[in-house]
């Protein structure tokens, strides 16, 4: 197969490989097509106020004060006093988007919204606003709209402030709640002299939402735990009190409103959210008002926290629900139909009303998430072959007839508790049942991509034993057999597309079927160079062999290991250290390796440190941006001193720029760091500094000279002042560690090559990339070329995880960026993220692309050693993907696989950029070039 040809198969495939993981384990559970279901008896309430505190902690609301003195002293005297309260436990991703669709529309969104930026509707859904008469809302313009948006009719009005509020340096985030406050008392006063608007607020059925940012955003730029964060706590309550007592007064106090406070999801100390941590994830829920019970008191209760004695609330009842319950209590408060695809059981303890009315309640409950169950089994039926489906055993349809005239019987019997306990065990089996027709294909559609993976993998082997090896001989085809082969591959290929054409399955069932034939049949075509390969290890070394295996398939174990415990890396690198020992190496070049211990021991300690962004030290990164200085100021004066055919005044100038670069990115973080902690904002000349910084360090060094070791400092200067501005602590020292054990690196593979007797290349001082891609005399892969190829898997993943554990996405922390900018943009922010996490990156393929130039190897063989060691990586996580268990496990399970499988992708790209970034140079106009020959 022709390079490009190959490149461009393994791209596909992989691409395939990702995007099945979402089709498989992620695709939306909404279903159309049901009819709305209402509670027949009259509901409590005409209005319900709905206050979502965004990022509100449920510790940081409920707890006391050093002095015993309530944080939020409103709420507290509601909760002691008028209504029930409890914690709601919200799930993974906990964002802001997938937090308010649980609250507002019952149900758990799926991961594809991640695409959307948690804003825009991925798929049109039902909720409580759309089911009322009229929903006026306040708040943020990223989270309004998409209710408004997905809403029938024009009954659901939006008030938002401008996006550019959002402003994370900015004075105080607390205007943004005492914007929506503000509007919403205007809103009322105007109403006065508005008829129209004036009887449009005294329907039934009417939802009022304030969306309260600024706790939120005051938690993202001061932690949970500052000053700032509780302040917010204390005017959301204040605010809250003032809003419920002019809707009181506006209403004539008629006892008819219903006022509900919760928040999305909490956020963890270092002042972040997404993922499964209890501060993310137990938020407060406290309702009151019309049909909400009144505070029960009680002697005991048990919860596996001790948080009851830390609030001091043990005698006052404590109501748990999870966040999708929220929206069937609002919807049984003002007596609307049930959002269609809601997934919440309605929380009987919350309301204050006959038992009647809860059993009709939660009847209606069940009738409604029953009504789901089967349009989804309706739906598969239609998709399956009559011989080929097997139904949910529990919930047949004469179960289910048996269920609802059951629990009819014991509602006109009035054996309430009964008919009660009977909706909730029909609610279980309901949504076990989607779940069950949901997950329906997946184990079918995982066998058929694993047969891809291993078949893929194994073509990959084989390429490489054909190629770049002297493994075995040249075989010569059977064009009669190759014929047979192909047609029978063919014959195959289409019974499964016919067989997939009766079902009526989705196009991408197709892709994921289809894939492993040309793969398995590209692998059986090569079945004379597996025979050869067999003789031949077997009549050679059969112990070496299988000894050499299980050292790689050690190897593969610790990086797949690394995923889930960082300090694996740390074991690695020790071990790495004593490679030298080991082989015998040290006795060539002493000097080097002692460097290369001490290196691989300091690199060692940054797997040990907490996830990045957990202490901020300015000072670490500031003393960072001068020992960098430092270096490149020895940098230059052995330039200097070099003989005079080396350098010219274009590459000492390339040199001071680079070198001002580095100073300034180290200015502007300390002056940013400082004004936004006075509360000035960022300042608008460092802004500028930062963006050119980034931009001129793509170019500056395609400037420089392209000999080995000046081009590789030249990208480690340009990248280190783009990465000190995205630094906020320790990790600063990371890329300048790294690149050090890189440079040594080089130096020991060609220290190992001459060990091997397999090479006596130039001096590397004078090596110059330029000219390398001009050798025509590679050499044939030798069993030291995997353990290189390692080495660089095991940096690459290093350089991943070295700093941090990205795979959670609670290691979004926005103080990175503030450099570049402090108004919230997820996407901007994301890029500025991702390429902090690319800068190590390219520094290792930088250096992996120096090793195979000067160990004389072409740049395809050892990248497709390095392709079958990620693949055999990723096929473990394939199957280590989960969609039950804590959210927190799921969420890491589906980040390992997408990183593992885009590592690959992106590796094709990094070989490619660093073979750019290595090679290439950009000529200054009107200067002539001097070049040694």
């Amino acid at each position: 197969m022709h390079i490009p040809v190959f490149i461009l198969a393994g791209l596909l495939v992989h691409c395939v490989f990702l995007v099945s993981i979402f089709d498989i384990y992620f695709s939306s559970p909404l279903v159309h097509g049901m009819t709305p279901q209402q509670t027949p008896l009259p509901p409590p309430a005409k209005r319900l106020v709905l206050f979502v505190a965004d990022g509100l902690r449920a510790d940081s609301l409920y707890e006391l004060n050093s002095n015993d003195t309530p944080q939020a002293p409103y709420l507290r005297g509601i909760l002691e006093n008028n209504g029930s309260w409890g914690i709601s436990h919200t799930r993974v991703p906990t964002e802001s988007r997938p937090g308010h669709v649980a609250l507002i529309a019952g149900f758990y969104e799926d991961v594809s919204a991640v695409a959307k930026g948690w804003k825009e509707n991925p798929v049109e859904f039902d909720s409580v606003f759309n089911e009322s008469k009229y929903t006026w809302s306040w708040g943020s313009p990223d989270i309004l709209p998409m209710f408004a948006k997905g809403a029938t009719g024009d009954h659901v009005y939006t008030f938002c402030y401008a996006a550019e509020s959002e402003d994370f340096g900015a004075q105080d985030a607390a205007k943004l709640d005492t914007w929506v406050f503000d509007h919403v008392k205007d809103f009322f006063n105007s109403s006065r002299s508005n008829q129209t608007l004036f009887s449009a607020l005294n329907e039934e059925k009417v939802v009022l939402f304030l969306h309260l940012l600024g706790i939120d955003t005051n938690g993202h730029a001061h932690r949970p735990n500052s000053r700032e964060y509780k302040e917010n706590i204390k005017k959301v309550d204040e605010g809250v009190k003032e809003i419920a007592s002019m809707i009181d007064n506006f209403y004539g106090n008629d006892g008819k409103t219903a006022f509900i406070l919760t928040s999305d999801h909490g956020m963890t100390d270092w002042g972040s959210h997404g993922a499964g941590h209890p501060s993310e994830t137990l938020t407060p829920l406290i309702a009151w008002g019309a049909g909400v019970n009144y505070p029960q008191k009680v002697t005991s209760q048990f919860f596996e926290d001790n948080f009851l004695k830390e609030w001091k609330l043990e005698n006052l009842k404590r109501l748990d629900v999870n966040q999708a319950d929220i929206a069937p209590l609002m919807a049984s408060l003002i007596g609307v139909p049930f959002p269609l695809n809601s997934v919440g059981t309605l929380p009987l303890e919350y309301l204050n009303n006959s038992a009647h009315f809860k059993a009709e309640s939660i009847f209606t409950n069940a009738v409604q998430i029953l009504e789901q169950f089967k349009v989804k089994m309706s739906q598969k039926k239609e998709t399956t072959l009559s011989f080929l489906f097997t139904p949910f055993k529990p919930l047949s349809d004469s179960e289910q007839i048996n269920f609802l005239k059951k629990t009819r019987l014991y509602i006109q019997q009035q054996k309430y508790n009964e008919a009660v306990s009977l909706c909730k065990m029909l609610i279980n089996l309901a949504l076990e049942g989607l779940s069950y027709y949901h997950t329906y294909d997946r184990l079918f559609l995982g066998l058929s991509i694993a047969v891809g993976f291993v078949g893929w993998t194994t073509y990959v082997i084989l390429v490489i034993i054909k190629t770049h090896t002297n493994l075995t001989k040249t075989v010569q085809t059977n064009n009669k057999e190759s014929t047979v082969l192909f047609y029978g591959f063919a014959f195959v290929g289409m019974i499964i597309a016919f067989f997939l054409l009766i079902q009526t399955c989705p196009w991408t069932y197709y892709v994921y079927c289809l894939l492993p034939v040309p793969v398995w049949y590209a692998v059986v075509r090569e079945l004379p160079v597996i025979q050869d390969l067999a003789t031949n290890l077997l009549s050679r070394h059969i112990r070496q062999s299988i000894g050499f295996l299980l050292v790689c398939a050690l190897g593969i174990e610790i990086l797949v290991f690394s995923f889930f415990y960082r300090s694996t890396l740390t074991i690695g690198l020790l071990v790495f250290a004593g490679w030298p020992v080991i082989t015998q190496l040290w006795v060539q070049a002493k000097t080097t390796a002692l460097i290369w211990t001490l290196l691989c021991v300091l690199l060692a300690i940054f797997p040990l440190m907490p996830v990045v962004g957990r202490e901020p030290n300015v000072p670490l990164v500031i003393a960072t941006g001068l020992l960098t200085l430092l270096f490149s100021c020895f940098s230059l004066a052995s330039l200097c001193k070099s003989e005079n055919k080396y350098r010219n005044n274009e590459e000492l100038k390339v040199h001071f720029y680079q070198m001002l670069s580095i100073a300034l990115s180290t200015y502007v973080v300390s002056s940013t760091h400082d004004s936004l902690k006075n509360k000035q904002g960022l300042p608008v000349l460092n802004q500028m500094i930062s963006w050119m910084t980034l931009v001129s360090s793509s170019v500056l060094p395609l400037l420089s000279p392209t000999f080995l070791f000046q081009r590789l400092f030249s990208i480690l200067l340009s990248l280190m002042s783009t990465y000190l501005l995205l630094s906020t602590g320790y990790e600063a020292l990371f890329p300048l560690v790294l690149s050090g054990l890189m440079f040594v690196w080089i130096n020991m593979e060609q220290k190992a090559l001459q060990h091997y007797g397999l090479s006596l290349k130039p001096k590397l001082a004078v090596f110059n990339f330029a000219y390398a891609t001009d050798i025509t005399q590679f050499r044939q892969l030798h069993l030291d070329d995997v353990r290189r190829s390692f080495f660089f898997v095991f940096f690459i993943v290093t350089a991943f995880f070295g700093t941090g554990n990205i795979a959670s996405v609670n290691s979004f922390d926005p103080a990175s960026v503030y450099c570049f900018l402090t108004v919230f943009s997820p996407f901007v922010m994301g890029g500025l993220l991702l390429l902090k996490v690319v800068i190590p990156f390219v520094l290792v393929s930088c250096a992996f692309e120096a090793v195979q130039v000067t160990t004389q190897l072409s740049s395809k063989s050892l990248f497709l050693i390095v392709l079958v060691i990620s693949d055999i990586m990723a096929l473990h996580f394939f199957f280590l993907v989960k969609d039950y268990g804590s959210w927190l496990d799921i969420g890491t399970s589906i980040s390992h696989y997408v990183l593992v499988m885009s590592l690959t992708i992106f590796m094709m790209l990094m070989n490619g950029l660093a073979q750019l970034l290595t090679t290439k140079r950009l000529e200054l106009p009107r200067r002539t070039k001097h070049h040694s020959t």
